[in-house]
Protein backbone atom coordinates (compact mmCIF):
# COMPACT_ATOMS: atom_id res chain seq x y z
CA UNK A 1 0.00 0.00 0.00
CA UNK A 2 1.01 3.23 -0.93
CA UNK A 3 1.26 6.26 1.35
CA UNK A 4 -1.13 8.11 -0.27
CA UNK A 5 -3.54 5.15 0.14
CA UNK A 6 -3.17 5.34 3.77
CA UNK A 7 -4.13 9.14 4.05
CA UNK A 8 -6.84 8.16 2.18
CA UNK A 9 -8.61 5.98 3.93
CA UNK A 10 -7.29 7.32 7.37
CA UNK A 11 -9.33 10.45 6.41
CA UNK A 12 -12.12 8.27 5.24
CA UNK A 13 -12.47 6.03 8.00
CA UNK A 14 -12.33 9.26 10.43
CA UNK A 15 -15.61 10.89 8.55
CA UNK A 16 -17.34 7.77 8.22
CA UNK A 17 -16.72 7.62 12.13
CA UNK A 18 -20.06 9.39 12.77
CA UNK A 19 -22.33 8.02 9.60
CA UNK A 20 -24.86 5.07 10.00
CA UNK A 21 -23.58 1.59 9.04
CA UNK A 22 -26.06 2.34 6.26
CA UNK A 23 -23.96 5.63 4.96
CA UNK A 24 -20.73 3.32 5.29
CA UNK A 25 -21.97 0.63 2.75
CA UNK A 26 -23.55 3.54 0.76
CA UNK A 27 -20.16 4.64 0.31
CA UNK A 28 -18.41 1.10 -0.32
CA UNK A 29 -20.49 0.39 -2.42
CA UNK A 30 -19.98 3.82 -4.67
CA UNK A 31 -16.42 3.83 -4.03
CA UNK A 32 -15.89 -0.02 -5.00
CA UNK A 33 -19.00 -1.86 -6.13
CA UNK A 34 -18.84 -3.90 -8.52
CA UNK A 35 -15.22 -4.73 -6.94
CA UNK A 36 -16.63 -4.98 -3.60
CA UNK A 37 -17.53 -8.49 -1.73
CA UNK A 38 -17.78 -9.25 1.72
CA UNK A 39 -17.39 -12.48 3.88
CA UNK A 40 -20.13 -13.74 6.94
CA UNK A 41 -20.00 -16.72 9.01
CA UNK A 42 -23.68 -15.69 9.26
CA UNK A 43 -23.47 -14.19 12.69
CA UNK A 44 -25.84 -11.96 13.77
CA UNK A 45 -23.64 -9.11 12.23
CA UNK A 46 -23.55 -10.52 8.80
CA UNK A 47 -27.41 -11.06 8.75
CA UNK A 48 -28.02 -7.66 9.73
CA UNK A 49 -25.18 -6.30 7.02
CA UNK A 50 -27.19 -8.60 4.36
CA UNK A 51 -30.66 -6.89 5.32
CA UNK A 52 -28.60 -3.78 4.74
CA UNK A 53 -27.42 -5.04 1.39
CA UNK A 54 -30.40 -5.83 -0.11
CA UNK A 55 -31.79 -2.40 -0.37
CA UNK A 56 -28.34 -0.83 -0.81
CA UNK A 57 -26.96 -2.97 -3.66
CA UNK A 58 -28.04 -6.36 -3.56
CA UNK A 59 -25.82 -7.29 -5.97
CA UNK A 60 -22.67 -7.09 -3.57
CA UNK A 61 -20.38 -10.49 -3.79
CA UNK A 62 -21.35 -12.21 -0.43
CA UNK A 63 -19.70 -15.44 0.44
CA UNK A 64 -19.41 -18.21 3.18
CA UNK A 65 -15.63 -20.16 4.21
CA UNK A 66 -17.26 -23.59 4.67
CA UNK A 67 -15.07 -25.30 6.86
CA UNK A 68 -17.05 -28.55 7.12
CA UNK A 69 -17.84 -28.20 10.59
CA UNK A 70 -20.18 -25.31 11.23
CA UNK A 71 -23.52 -26.07 12.95
CA UNK A 72 -26.29 -27.11 10.82
CA UNK A 73 -28.48 -24.20 12.01
CA UNK A 74 -25.58 -22.03 10.88
CA UNK A 75 -26.43 -23.64 7.43
CA UNK A 76 -29.93 -23.59 7.21
CA UNK A 77 -29.51 -19.98 7.60
CA UNK A 78 -28.31 -19.10 4.17
CA UNK A 79 -31.26 -20.41 2.97
CA UNK A 80 -33.46 -18.12 5.31
CA UNK A 81 -31.70 -15.63 4.25
CA UNK A 82 -32.19 -16.00 0.22
CA UNK A 83 -35.79 -16.63 1.14
CA UNK A 84 -36.36 -12.56 2.61
CA UNK A 85 -33.52 -10.71 0.74
CA UNK A 86 -32.93 -12.93 -2.26
CA UNK A 87 -29.12 -13.03 -1.69
CA UNK A 88 -27.56 -16.07 -2.17
CA UNK A 89 -24.51 -16.89 -0.21
CA UNK A 90 -22.15 -18.22 -1.76
CA UNK A 91 -20.24 -21.54 -0.03
CA UNK A 92 -16.30 -21.50 -0.81
CA UNK A 93 -14.72 -24.75 0.10
CA UNK A 94 -11.45 -25.73 0.96
CA UNK A 95 -8.91 -27.03 -1.17
CA UNK A 96 -9.49 -30.13 0.90
CA UNK A 97 -12.62 -31.53 2.46
CA UNK A 98 -12.68 -32.31 6.25
CA UNK A 99 -11.87 -35.75 5.25
CA UNK A 100 -8.21 -35.37 3.60
CA UNK A 101 -7.64 -33.15 6.04
CA UNK A 102 -8.44 -35.88 8.80
CA UNK A 103 -6.45 -38.59 7.24
CA UNK A 104 -3.78 -36.08 6.63
CA UNK A 105 -3.17 -35.17 10.39
CA UNK A 106 -4.40 -38.73 11.45
CA UNK A 107 -7.83 -37.22 13.08
CA UNK A 108 -9.28 -33.84 13.74
CA UNK A 109 -6.96 -31.41 14.38
CA UNK A 110 -9.16 -28.47 15.98
CA UNK A 111 -9.17 -29.51 19.49
CA UNK A 112 -4.76 -29.90 19.41
CA UNK A 113 -3.18 -27.43 16.94
CA UNK A 114 -6.53 -24.98 16.20
CA UNK A 115 -4.52 -22.37 14.70
CA UNK A 116 -3.75 -24.98 11.82
CA UNK A 117 -7.57 -26.18 11.38
CA UNK A 118 -8.10 -22.57 11.64
CA UNK A 119 -5.29 -21.46 8.69
CA UNK A 120 -6.79 -24.33 6.18
CA UNK A 121 -10.06 -23.96 6.79
CA UNK A 122 -10.46 -19.97 6.73
CA UNK A 123 -7.42 -17.89 6.44
CA UNK A 124 -6.58 -19.43 3.29
CA UNK A 125 -9.84 -19.88 1.50
CA UNK A 126 -10.57 -16.59 2.20
CA UNK A 127 -7.21 -15.61 0.79
CA UNK A 128 -7.92 -17.21 -2.54
CA UNK A 129 -11.89 -15.80 -2.74
CA UNK A 130 -10.43 -12.38 -2.04
CA UNK A 131 -7.96 -12.12 -4.76
CA UNK A 132 -8.58 -9.33 -7.34
CA UNK A 133 -11.46 -7.79 -5.25
CA UNK A 134 -10.73 -4.32 -4.19
CA UNK A 135 -12.21 -4.13 -1.05
CA UNK A 136 -13.86 -6.52 1.41
CA UNK A 137 -17.05 -5.95 4.39
CA UNK A 138 -16.41 -7.57 7.58
CA UNK A 139 -18.76 -7.91 10.03
CA UNK A 140 -16.36 -7.12 13.23
CA UNK A 141 -17.27 -5.05 15.91
CA UNK A 142 -15.16 -2.82 18.45
CA UNK A 143 -16.91 -4.05 21.47
CA UNK A 144 -16.40 -7.79 20.71
CA UNK A 145 -12.57 -8.03 21.67
CA UNK A 146 -9.23 -6.05 22.37
CA UNK A 147 -8.36 -7.08 19.23
CA UNK A 148 -10.99 -5.77 17.17
CA UNK A 149 -11.11 -2.57 19.58
CA UNK A 150 -8.15 -1.55 17.22
CA UNK A 151 -10.19 -1.15 13.97
CA UNK A 152 -10.62 1.34 11.57
CA UNK A 153 -14.28 1.80 9.50
CA UNK A 154 -12.13 1.88 6.28
CA UNK A 155 -8.53 0.08 6.65
CA UNK A 156 -6.06 -1.20 4.61
CA UNK A 157 -5.74 -4.84 4.99
CA UNK A 158 -2.25 -6.35 4.63
CA UNK A 159 -2.84 -9.66 5.29
CA UNK A 160 -5.28 -10.06 2.47
CA UNK A 161 -4.22 -7.01 0.48
CA UNK A 162 -7.51 -4.88 -0.13
CA UNK A 163 -9.22 -2.61 1.63
CA UNK A 164 -11.10 -3.65 4.48
CA UNK A 165 -14.48 -2.06 5.21
CA UNK A 166 -15.85 -2.58 8.76
CA UNK A 167 -19.47 -1.04 8.77
CA UNK A 168 -20.58 -2.10 12.19
CA UNK A 169 -16.94 -1.16 13.74
CA UNK A 170 -18.73 1.52 16.35
CA UNK A 171 -22.21 -0.32 16.91
CA UNK A 172 -22.58 -2.05 20.40
CA UNK A 173 -24.33 -5.68 20.87
CA UNK A 174 -27.19 -3.92 21.77
CA UNK A 175 -27.41 -1.36 18.95
CA UNK A 176 -27.12 -4.31 17.23
CA UNK A 177 -29.92 -6.59 18.28
CA UNK A 178 -32.42 -3.67 18.37
CA UNK A 179 -31.96 -3.36 14.61
CA UNK A 180 -32.50 -7.07 14.14
CA UNK A 181 -35.42 -7.08 16.02
CA UNK A 182 -36.91 -4.07 14.83
CA UNK A 183 -36.34 -5.06 11.10
CA UNK A 184 -36.85 -8.86 11.97
CA UNK A 185 -34.00 -10.27 10.52
CA UNK A 186 -33.42 -13.81 10.37
CA UNK A 187 -30.59 -14.69 12.31
CA UNK A 188 -29.17 -17.92 13.89
CA UNK A 189 -31.52 -19.99 16.77
CA UNK A 190 -28.30 -20.62 18.78
CA UNK A 191 -27.96 -16.92 19.51
CA UNK A 192 -31.03 -17.74 21.67
CA UNK A 193 -29.57 -20.97 23.42
CA UNK A 194 -26.42 -18.63 25.12
CA UNK A 195 -24.27 -18.24 21.84
CA UNK A 196 -23.81 -14.82 21.19
CA UNK A 197 -20.35 -15.63 19.14
CA UNK A 198 -20.85 -18.78 16.68
CA UNK A 199 -18.10 -20.38 14.73
CA UNK A 200 -17.09 -23.85 14.02
CA UNK A 201 -19.45 -26.06 15.97
CA UNK A 202 -16.60 -27.96 17.89
CA UNK A 203 -14.95 -25.22 18.99
CA UNK A 204 -17.86 -22.89 20.08
CA UNK A 205 -20.03 -23.22 23.58
CA UNK A 206 -22.85 -21.49 25.18
CA UNK A 207 -21.62 -18.93 27.49
CA UNK A 208 -23.16 -16.85 30.78
CA UNK A 209 -24.84 -14.25 30.48
CA UNK A 210 -21.63 -11.83 32.22
CA UNK A 211 -19.18 -14.04 30.06
CA UNK A 212 -17.10 -11.97 27.12
CA UNK A 213 -19.26 -12.72 24.04
CA UNK A 214 -16.54 -14.63 22.06
CA UNK A 215 -15.32 -16.42 25.68
CA UNK A 216 -16.81 -19.66 24.39
CA UNK A 217 -14.79 -19.92 21.45
CA UNK A 218 -11.78 -22.64 21.55
CA UNK A 219 -12.36 -22.87 25.22
CA UNK A 220 -9.20 -24.24 26.84
CA UNK A 221 -7.03 -22.18 24.36
CA UNK A 222 -5.27 -18.30 24.88
CA UNK A 223 -7.44 -17.13 21.60
CA UNK A 224 -10.47 -15.50 20.66
CA UNK A 225 -9.81 -15.04 17.02
CA UNK A 226 -9.46 -17.92 13.78
CA UNK A 227 -6.93 -15.24 11.95
CA UNK A 228 -9.10 -13.54 9.45
CA UNK A 229 -8.94 -10.58 11.55
CA UNK A 230 -5.61 -10.45 13.42
CA UNK A 231 -3.11 -8.18 12.08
Amino acid sequence: MNQQLDLELRYMSAQLESRTPQQILRWAVHTYHPKLCMATAFGAEGCAIISMLAEIEPDVHVFNLNTGYQFTETLELRERLFEKYGILVKMVESEESVEEMENRFGGPIHHIIPDECCRLRKVEPLRKEVKGWSAWISSIRRQQSPHRAKSDIAEWDAKFNLVKINPLANWSRQELWKYILANDVPYNPLHDRGFPSIGCAPCTLPVCADEDERSGRWTGFNRTECGLHTR
